[in-house]
């Protein structure tokens, strides 16, 4: 049942449940009244309190009691909804208030004075009383056996009701909280004593002991003894309630200074990890300094002074002092013509008796005095004791050469004794002889094949013998060398080796050529290292002119493919074409020749030759010559580089001087034949076509998408063949992917129906070519068929090429490209809405087509313009360039022509994702991340496991299904909210394109336009009737078409739709660009809407930032002059896996962190 009548329990058993700092913060919470309600049962001996601590809500305690010693109760366990759980302050603040109402109780002799309610519960706890408090914690010091310590803090506490949490929780962040005030603690010291070792001693069971040591004598042994003492509360130092085991406790109970308390603990754990075993009896109080064998003890007695801890002996009048460096010498002196080698012990430089000391571990010595009074020094030595001082210190000995052998001991004896302690001659009698330093000595062994071993080692001279030891020292030789010499001249040795390790090791080949010819001279003169040469030592050389270069092609019998002459020449020697070319596609940086001479192979001229090699890796075998295909362009492009001309770049260069001249471009009449009314944009369009076609000149036709490129290089055609001389006619070829070829045929039916046009749709082993080509005004392929039947593209003279949708031939090392500029005519033409999607060297591909020899290779290209542009280093290169291409380049932008053409809206439509499709994706996210941040440092080689992945995220933004069946049943947040805005596009009367470049998700898409009975088409990459599908868009009444963006979106006219709805983003602005510009074009009369529909917290997010990034890069090359930084790099990939910014904490989150901070904080000092 619910009892009135609270415990009381005794304060030293709340210090000892949950220590002493918790429970002085404990004090400050009852004083303050933060225990709102307590009550006791004592069917259960249960004690439940609630107290409001720095959370919002209060925390519920729960303590189980016992009985104890008289009228007291022992808490047995404890529980609390903080984040300790139990043992904790608002447990001691429970207790203290259940002891401050059954105090009340007593006082006022009766129970009723608690006024608790029926339930038990008391409606509201007391206030502790400040003298109660008090007396409780004296009592606790006196069972502690320390001196009092005042409970009460520096500063005043606040009275009145608790504050909000939010408010405890800046206090303690700004130190002004009650709770941190701070408190006396009980000081300590360490106490110092020497103690005896006898036969008498030594415990049969627990081994060997000590005592007091009141007097010295040679028959004992003496040790230097160290234990912990407090002050009491008269002022002397007492070891009551504290031994080294004290320390070993996790929370501090005595109230002890924290710092001092944590320092007792590491110099205890420190003595135990090195220490002697010594068990048994009285030892437990004291640790041996002569078995602290960690010279950490310097740095710890250091601090101890800092944090105040006192030194001090067992007698009042005892000093201890701390120096500052001791060494232990012999001391030579002549006595009687004899010469006489005595132990001296020097600290801070004042001799102690050598007799009358110890050594600590080997790093200290301490010396001793009893009479008159106690006294102790310490201190550390410059260098590590040897095993001869150490046995020197204690039990010192006298050592007398006799005159006659003085010689002999100078000569023979001291060279090695000097290495195991140091000799001095303090009153000059003795004149001490120079000993020869050590040597470094270097083996070095030559072997067959150019192979070389070096070996290091020490010699020392001992007298007429020699001495060889190892290059490091071991424990058994260490207190026998010279270590300051021996580090001196192993700093030369190393910094002329640098980076190379001074250690043994074995060279071959290079290494050994490099080394012996620049190193070891080097290690030969310098001071204090010989080397010892074993085997015949060859005379290697480098050769360091500057190499002449000379490359030839000659043509092979195989056509694509031509024999590369590579002839170098250094100092007027020839280098071996093969063993250069194996180097360099090795990424070798040095070659050693027949003759043991070498060169450097990081050359400009080399390394030019390095990226034609990394091109041509497939060839095995380099020996026996160097052949190259043409369709390996970039080789092609660095022979550029080696070469001082071309005979493309040449005639490019005569070609464009009468440019260079022009001011203008003249009007040109718009051919006859042209069935179409151009707008003015367009006929400037057709002007400067035909001013290139007159000057055989290429271009580039970059206008935006859907601004009648098409049309205006039809009327070119036109205007070539009407104003051709007699005689002269020949077709233009056009070249555009597969799926534009038919948009093509009907454009020219539709503008130039004067034209004979030829489709050709098949390879040339399945229909009759020239009988088709005969008399033929344009021929119109596709790039795959030009690839496969190249050589009859090739015997063929054309008036023109015209490449559509060009940024097919971006990529320089296809062979599409290569045959794009091998193929031979007075005109070519690149027609594309954008020429640059990823990078600079896109545009270069272009130009090496349309106009060879405006950028010599792209290497130059690359390091002239791609690289200083994209990284943004250099501001005057992007107007450079664009001055370069504008002759050659014309583009216009949708906002030029904005009177032509409708508006068009575009909207992000942010989708967030169903609870569990975002735990699915969260957790493969989780999982990918962790794969993929591994792989980056290597995005070459692991490039097509990273954009796996990234797809494998793209797809799960979507849908789970798409990467398992088995997710089916997740719905599909995306095609939700697409289907929502289809109802109203639907309703309404408009006809929308969908595009996607997950064609699974556009058939899943289809399946629910299915189920709806809404009507649609449905195009892709594996539709074999593409123009009927397209037909059956534009004629028919489907209100949806499901595109696949890589299939249809470009080259398609689509204005019958006023909504594009695009489900995935990519990183590629051009490619939705072009999709949106299916619709949005020249012939739309209504508004466009665009909706890019973007999952929230997913990868697609991210993917938005960097088309962003994709965007600028265009922009700035076609439109402005803006510099820019834009490089999709693996920081862009980790980038996509960025973790989404999370909001800022609330103040509560804050407050938990801080309270299970400070509890941490309190009870970690005890562990340390």
């Amino acid at each position: 049942m619910t009892s009135t009548a609270t415990p009381l329990v005794d304060v030293t058993d709340i210090i000892r449940l949950v220590g002493n700092s918790a429970f002085n913060r404990a004090a400050v919470y009852a004083r303050n009244g933060a225990v709102l309600k307590v009550n006791w049962n004592s069917d259960t001996s249960r004690l439940t309190g609630t107290v409001q601590g720095t959370d919002f809500e209060p925390y519920l305690c729960k303590v189980n009691l016992a009985a104890g010693n008289k009228n007291y109760s022992r808490p047995t366990s404890s529980t609390c909804t903080c984040p300790l759980g139990g043992a904790c302050k608002h447990v001691a603040a429970t207790l203290l208030a259940s002891n401050a109402a059954r105090v009340k109780q007593l006082n006022a002799g009766s129970a009723a004075s608690a006024r608790t309610s029926d339930d038990g519960w008391a409606d509201e706890a007391p206030t502790v009383e400040d003298g109660w408090l008090e007396r409780q914690m004296r009592e606790a010091d006196e069972w502690a056996g320390i001196e009092h310590r005042p409970l009460r803090p520096a500063v005043k506490e606040p009275s009145g009701p608790p504050q909000p949490a939010w408010k405890t929780a800046v206090s303690a962040l700004t130190g002004d909280a009650t709770a941190s005030a701070p408190l006396s603690h009980t000081m300590m010291g360490l106490q110092f004593e020497l103690r005896e070792q006898t036969p008498r001693t030594q415990h049969r069971w627990n081994g060997p002991t000590a005592k007091t040591a009141k007097s010295t004598g040679e028959i004992s042994e003496y040790r230097l003894g160290v234990r912990p003492v407090i002050r009491n509360g008269k002022g002397n130092w007492v070891r009551t309630n504290v031994g080294w085991n004290t320390f070993s406790y996790q929370v501090n109970r005595l109230g002890l200074h924290p710092d001092q308390h944590r320092w007792f603990g590491q110099f205890s754990a420190l003595h135990r990890a090195t220490r002697e075993v010594y068990v048994g009896g009285q030892e437990l109080d004291w640790l041996y300094l002569d078995d602290f064998h960690s010279p950490l003890l310097w740095t710890l007695l250091a601090e101890g002074r800092r944090l105040g801890i006192e030194m001090l002996g067992a007698k009042k009048d005892a000093t201890v002092t701390i120096g500052s460096e001791a060494s232990v010498t012999l001391d030579a002196r002549t006595e009687s013509d004899d010469l006489r080698l005595d132990t001296t012990l020097i600290i801070d430089g004042v001799e102690y008796p050598a007799s009358d000391a110890g050594s600590i571990g080997n790093h200290g010595v301490y010396s001793y005095a009893l009479e008159p009074v106690p006294s102790f020094t310490v201190a550390p030595t410059k260098s590590p004791l040897t095993d001869e001082q150490r046995r020197l210190i204690g039990k010192p000995s006298t050592v007398l050469v006799p005159a006659d052998d003085i010689g002999e001991f100078l000569t023979e004896f001291y060279p090695k004794l000097r290495r195991s302690i140091a000799i001095t001659s303090s009153d000059e009698t003795v004149v001490l002889p120079e000993v020869e330093p050590p040597t470094l000595v270097l083996t070095a062994t030559f072997g067959a094949k150019h192979t070389l071993s070096l070996d290091w080692g020490w010699e020392y001279a001992e007298g007429s013998s020699v001495r060889r030891m190892p290059l490091a020292a071991s424990p058994s030789d260490a207190s026998l060398r010279d270590t300051e010499t021996e580090l001196a001249v192993a700093q030369t040795a190393m910094r002329i080796l640098r980076p190379a390790p001074l250690a043994p090791v074995a060279l071959q080949g290079l290494d050994a050529a490099e080394f012996t010819d620049k190193v070891l001279p080097q290690i030969e003169a310098a001071d204090g290292i010989r080397v010892d040469v074993i085997g015949e030592r060859p005379d290697y050389r480098e050769l360091t002119e500057t190499p002449k270069l000379k490359v030839t092609t000659v043509e092979t019998d195989q056509r694509d493919w031509f024999d590369l002459g590579v002839v170098i020449t250094i100092d007027g020697q020839n280098i071996p074409f093969g063993p250069l070319f194996k180097a360099l596609s090795k990424g070798q940086k040095k070659l050693l020749l027949v003759d043991n001479s070498y060169l450097s192979l990081e050359q400009p001229e080399f390394q030019q030759l390095h990226d034609l090699i990394e091109e041509a890796r497939s060839l095995a075998e380099w020996d026996t010559g160097l052949r190259i295909s043409r369709y390996q362009s970039s080789l092609w492009d660095d022979l550029e580089d080696l070469a001082d001309e071309s005979e493309q770049a040449a005639s490019w260069r005569a070609s464009v001087t009468g440019l260079r001249e022009l001011t203008s471009v003249e009007q040109t009449p718009l051919p006859a034949g042209l069935q179409a009314n151009l707008r003015p944009y367009q006929h400037d369009g057709v002007n400067w076509l035909a001013f290139l076609w007159k000057h055989q000149l290429g271009g580039v036709l970059a206008d935006d998408m859907g601004l009648g490129k098409t049309l205006q290089a039809l009327a070119l055609i036109a205007h070539a063949k009407e104003t051709a001389q007699p005689g002269t006619h020949r077709p233009f070829l056009v070249v555009a992917p597969t799926s534009v070829v038919s948009n093509w045929q009907l454009e020219a039916k539709r503008f130039t129906p004067d034209l004979k046009v030829v489709v050709v749709t098949s390879t040339r082993a399945k229909r009759p070519r020239a009988a088709q080509i005969a008399d033929a005004d344009i021929v119109i392929t596709s790039y795959t068929l030009m690839r496969l039947d190249f050589d009859e593209y090739l015997d063929r003279e054309w008036a023109g090429l015209i490449f559509d949708e060009a940024q097919f031939l971006k990529n320089r090392t296809s062979r599409v490209h290569q045959a794009a500029r091998d193929l031979r005519a007075p005109f070519k033409l690149a027609i594309t809405g954008t020429p640059m999607e990823n990078n600079l060297l896109e545009l270069w591909s272009l130009f090496a087509i349309v106009a060879p020899g405006l950028f010599p290779s792209a290497k130059k290209f690359t390091d002239a313009y791609a690289k200083p542009i994209e990284k943004g280093s250099n501001d005057e290169l992007l107007p450079r360039l664009r001055r370069r291409i504008r002759p050659l380049m014309m583009r216009r932008t949708k906002e030029l022509v904005a009177n032509d053409l409708p508006a068009k809206q575009e909207q992000v439509l942010a989708i967030d994702l169903n609870p569990k499709h975002r735990k699915l994706y969260d957790t493969f996210l989780q999982r990918e991340r962790q794969k993929l941040l591994g792989l980056l440092g290597d995005m070459d080689k692991n490039r097509f496991i990273v954009f796996r992945s990234l797809t494998l995220l793209r797809m799960l933004s979507l849908d789970a299904s798409l990467v398992d069946e088995q997710y089916s049943n997740v719905p599909s947040s995306k095609l939700d909210a697409l289907f929502e805005h289809l109802e109203d596009v639907v309703a309404e009367g408009h006809r929308a394109l969908i595009f996607s470049q997950f064609t699974s998700f556009l058939q899943k898409a289809a399946a629910r336009l299915d189920e709806q009975g809404i009507p649609y088409a449905y195009l892709d990459g594996s539709t074999t009737k593409r123009a009927d599908v397209i037909a059956s868009f534009k004629e028919g009444e489907a209100p949806v078409f499901l595109i696949s963006l890589k299939a249809g979106g470009f080259g398609l006219n689509l204005t019958e739709a006023d909504y594009v709805f695009l489900l995935d983003p990519w990183w590629n602005p051009a490619s939705e660009a072009q999709a949106v510009d299916r619709t949005h074009r020249i012939g739309q009369t209504k508004n466009v809407m665009v909706y890019r529909m973007v999952a929230n917290g997913t990868i697609e997010e991210k993917v938005m930032k960097l088309k962003e990034q994709k965007a600028k890069l265009f922009s700035s090359v076609m439109d402005d002059d803006a510099v820019f930084s834009s490089a999709l790099t693996a920081d862009d990939i980790r980038g996509l896996l960025e973790e989404p910014e999370e909001p800022t904490a609330l103040e509560r989150a804050a407050e938990e962190f801080a309270v299970v901070e400070a509890e941490r904080r309190s009870r970690w000092v005890s562990v340390e």
